[in-house]
């Protein structure tokens, strides 16, 4: 299974939230720059993450970004389903239908690979994600010239 770009993103940016500690909220330009990003794809991930109660947002001065912690407890598989949404990674019912979909067997088999995907990551949180090594080094990475977009 490939996660969308989307899903990709969505995750390394509440992995980023999840090391902030004693420095000021990050923006979400900062964030993107950092996670090298383009902004216009991050502030779509920001505001649907926002939606999802998994971050906060605050305008203005002194504002930015901050992980809840129902964000930092979030399942990582309960994620990529929420995020990746419901439908068959094979489209059967296209513009030109597949002429075996009435008797195909890949269509289940795949639902259910997919599923064994998601449930293998249902155990680990945001917080499993940036344990060490994997914090320290997010908290190094330093933001580089921000990517076009």
């Amino acid at each position: 299974m490939r996660l969308t770009r989307f899903t990709d993103v969505a995750l390394r940016v509440l992995m980023r939230l999840a090391v902030v500690e004693n420095e000021a909220p990050p923006t979400t330009r900062e964030v993107a720059a950092t996670m090298q990003v383009p902004y216009s794809h991050t502030a779509k991930v920001v505001a649907r993450l926002q939606h999802l109660g998994l971050v906060e947002t605050r305008r203005g001065r002194g504002g930015g970004l901050a992980l809840t912690g129902a964000g930092l407890a979030a399942s990582i598989g309960g994620l990529v389903r929420e995020l990746e949404g419901p439908g068959d990674v094979v489209e059967c019912e296209g513009a030109t239908p597949c002429p075996l979909r009435s008797a195909c067997r890949l269509r289940g088999a795949l639902r259910e690979a997919t599923e064994a995907f998601c449930a293998s990551l249902d155990p680990l949180t945001v917080a499993d994600l940036v344990a060490s090594p994997t914090g320290p080094l997010l908290l190094g990475i330093s933001s580089g010239p921000p990517p076009a977009g």
